[in-house]
């Protein structure tokens, strides 16, 4: 490797400073340059040659006015002098006592007042401009040239209409058109919504702050558990919504109850236990009533403290009598159910043909997209069977398994089976919201009950 040493000597003679400059080249793939300069001087001087002078023999030279004006010149950030020495100004008063902060201001406020104000060379006239009036320069004649070349031919219709529109109306034109930009929040809403628009605010309008409103506070629960419990217990026809939302006092023993009238219970259709503290033993029970119950219509239990595990037997209890549209569970102790817990519930509602609403938090765009599209079928399943005339409310009209139609097929082929017609009460014109998804019969379920039909005759 070859080294190659250039000096290089620049003289300038004005500021009488010399600079030595040693360039170190390497031919080599990599090339590496020092640079080293000579010390700088202050007052023809070395800086170092400064090191050895004694302060103390320079200020005893210096004069009373000299050193006044050296302490005014100190840094006002250093944290090493008190404020009162970090500031050039010096007040030679005597002290007159301790501070007295209301005759401080007194005095300040008298000074003010007795202070005459600067006089006018030019007094005031409203309405006249004192000085000269500022004229602002015209437009250059580029831009002026490209404005007058910019013209939209509309036709006469619309530049009428436009010419005979309001402000208000100029507005609301502008925010169906997306420009935002040129008007404020409450006039761009107010054209989205048709409301109108504020009265004198036009195009330099300003939003302004509005006072909040002040709602009542939401009164407290007064449902009383426990005459609630009785009256499922003993079926009564009336009562058909039970609401037991944030009642916390809600003992074990009550759930218990609760749940056990639950499950022989022929008329309540919605039940409500949201903040309640629902634990896992309690949620258990309730996924046993609901496998006997075939009334219910709606349940929600959020924001309980219901865990992952005991969520998946909850929703896997509704298959068994087919009678929940709705079902709320969301809010519980633990946020992620995770992807297992995910899939298990979404092969479960996959298998529901009568779950409508579901309110489950489901991270997983896989899970979510399939829930989405099964309760999509489910709801037009319901427009099917309105549109036909037929209902399927409760147990009554479940999906019939292949199982049982073989069986029936096998026990009497010549007598018709009886079919068995739901109740008055869930006639669908009747009562239009208590209908349940029945799902059509397919053509290969046609197809199989006849080729069964014919080997057993």
């Amino acid at each position: 490797m070859a080294e190659t040493y250039e000096e290089y000597e620049e003289t300038h003679h004005v500021t009488r400073k010399s600079v030595t400059t040693f360039k170190i080249e390497e031919t080599s793939s990599s090339t590496t340059t020092k640079t080293i300069t000579t010390p700088a001087k202050l007052y023809g001087k070395d800086v170092g040659a400064y090191d050895d002078i004694d302060v103390d023999e320079l200020l005893a030279q210096l004069s009373p006015e000299e050193i006044s004006m050296l302490a005014k010149e100190v840094d006002p950030d250093d944290s090493f002098l008190p404020p009162s020495q970090r500031t050039n100004y010096e007040c030679d008063k005597e002290p007159t006592g301790p501070l007295d902060r209301k005759k401080l201001i007194d005095h300040i406020n008298k000074q003010a007042l007795e202070t005459p104000d600067r006089p006018e060379l030019e007094p005031f006239v409203p309405g006249v401009v004192r000085g000269k009036k500022w004229i602002p320069p015209p437009p250059a004649a580029k831009l002026q040239a490209a404005d007058e070349q910019i013209a939209i031919d509309l036709g006469d219709e619309y530049e009428q209409a436009l010419t005979d529109a309001t402000q208000e109306e100029i507005i609301d034109l502008a925010a169906i058109l997306g420009f935002h930009s040129m008007m404020n929040q409450d006039q761009y809403h107010a054209s989205l919504l048709n409301k109108g628009q504020p009265v004198g605010l036009g195009w330099d309008g300003i939003t302004k702050s509005a006072i909040p409103k002040i709602f009542p506070a939401e009164a407290p629960n007064t449902t009383d558990p426990e005459e609630t419990i009785q009256r499922i217990k003993s079926d009564d026809s009336k009562l058909v919504e039970v609401n037991l939302n944030n009642i916390k006092t809600i003992s074990d023993e009550q759930f218990d109850k609760l749940f056990e009238a639950l499950k022989s219970n022929t008329h309540l259709e919605v039940l409500s236990l949201t903040n309640v503290g629902l634990t896992d033993r309690t949620a258990l029970m309730l996924a046993g009533a609901l496998e006997q119950n075939h009334a219910l219509r709606v349940l929600n239990v959020e924001t309980n403290f219901i865990s992952p595990p005991v969520i998946v037997t909850l929703v896997k209890s509704l298959l068994t009598q087919m009678t929940i549209e709705e079902f709320r569970a969301s809010n519980q102790r633990s946020q992620v159910f995770g992807n297992k817990i995910e899939m298990e519930i979404t092969e479960l509602v996959e298998k529901n043909t009568t779950l409508l609403r579901l309110g489950l938090h489901l991270e997983f765009n896989d899970a979510r997209h399939r829930v989405a599209a099964h309760l999509q079928r489910n709801i037009d399943r319901i427009r099917v069977d309105k549109r036909d005339g037929r209902s399927s409310r409760g147990s009554y009209y479940r999906p019939v398994r292949i199982e049982e139609e073989q069986e029936l097929a096998m026990s009497d082929v010549e007598e018709e089976p009886e079919v068995e017609v739901p109740p008055a009460d869930y006639d669908v014109e009747e009562d239009p919201d208590n209908v349940v998804i029945r799902p059509p019969p397919s053509d290969d379920e046609d197809i199989k009950k006849k080729s069964l039909t014919a080997a057993a005759v």
